[in-house]
């Protein structure tokens, strides 16, 4: 955990064709409540095939060489809706609508009552996956910032008490998950990038309440949102410096799509930088090892090879698998070449 260049995954792998019909997951928006019609197994065999493939995916990393594994978020419908809508006070049944991040109308909860965790939500996913590797385990968790812009608010009236509250649920939730194993804590806030000004407001106090109390290591992913969602992307990152002081002990960013100046690392401070090396938009090529080291020499004119992990630009959900895996493979290969350049090998 330790070593220089490690290999890690933002959250996501592709599921299986057998799993989930993929052509309607590309179609649509990553929802925000439950779409079960995306699931091509019946209710009853679900989990079942749900383990199934996360073992496929676990294995795909292992043989990949990825040093740190996820559960590739093989149960989730979308990165975020599985624990949001878990939670009490949510009302996933009868949704509302919001803009998304791309401006278009997205169903969302609306939040009738107030925001509780009744008990946990993710923990058998952790369990499940730290009896099928011996790798170590990055397990993500929607932040309670972007949760609270993934909603219709019909309780608060207040955006900030709405967040407060649900960091008090990701605290809980992220306490359990420690304990049953996950090495890395990562939240996902993507909407850190895309409402900045209301970020300011009140986003770090959500997120240092999210993270009292858990023991490292802990991280924080920032993006623009999937590639396969979102085609325009803005220069830079217009929430980072916040990031410098906040809590976490990595922060979690993408480069590779937007070819952003990796002098950018250089802005959050003394953090351990997740920097994406690997492009994941629905028309990149696998990139060589020799394309992904030159990313990784590049960032390392900024940064300390002991602070810098690898990783894609972000969730791998919306490739076909065996690009994804070739993806994978080359990050490790690239990786490998810079290591031994500086001998570390």
């Amino acid at each position: 955990m330790d070593a220089p260049l490690l290999t890690t995954l933002v959250g996501s792998y592709p599921q299986p064709e057998w799993l989930v019909d993929r052509d309607l997951l590309g179609s649509r928006l990553p929802p925000r409540v439950r779409a079960a019609d995306l699931w091509r197994v019946p209710e009853a065999l679900l989990a079942g095939a749900q383990d199934d493939a996360t073992v496929l995916a676990i294995r795909d990393m292992e043989r990949a060489g990825i040093d740190v594994v996820t559960d590739g978020e093989v149960r989730r419908e979308s990165y975020s809706n599985r624990f949001a809508t878990a939670l009490e006070g949510m009302d996933a049944d009868r949704p509302g609508l919001v803009p998304g991040r791309t401006g278009r109308l997205t169903p969302v909860p609306r939040v009738r009552g107030a925001i509780r965790r009744a008990e946990p939500v993710l923990v058998a996913d952790v369990r499940f996956a730290k009896a099928n590797t011996d790798r170590p385990l990055r397990f993500t968790i929607p932040g309670p910032f972007t949760m609270s812009q993934q909603c219709l608010d019909e309780h608060y009236g207040d955006e900030r008490a709405l967040a407060m509250d649900l960091a008090e649920a990701v605290n809980a939730e992220l306490r359990d998950l420690k304990a049953a194993g996950a090495d890395v804590l990562q939240l996902d806030e993507p909407y850190l990038q895309a409402r900045p000004d209301r970020a300011r407001a009140f986003a770090l106090e959500a997120i240092e309440r999210a993270l009292a109390g858990v023991p490292g290591p802990t991280a924080l992913h920032t993006c623009f949102g999937y590639a396969h969602v979102v085609r325009e992307r803005p220069a830079g990152y217009p929430f980072l410096d916040e990031l410098a002081a906040c809590a976490v002990d990595q922060v979690s960013i993408e480069s590779a799509q937007q070819r952003l100046d990796p002098a950018i690392v250089a802005r959050l401070g003394r953090k351990t930088v997740v920097l994406g090396v690997l492009d994941l938009a629905d028309d990149s090529p696998v990139e060589s090892p020799e394309e992904v080291a030159a990313r990784i020499r590049a960032a390392l004119r900024h940064v300390e090879p002991e602070r810098l992990v690898l990783a894609p630009d972000c969730g791998m959900k919306y490739l076909p698998r065996a690009t994804a895996f070739a993806k994978l493979r080359a990050m490790v290969a690239g990786r490998d070449i810079v290591r031994r350049e500086l001998g570390l090998s």
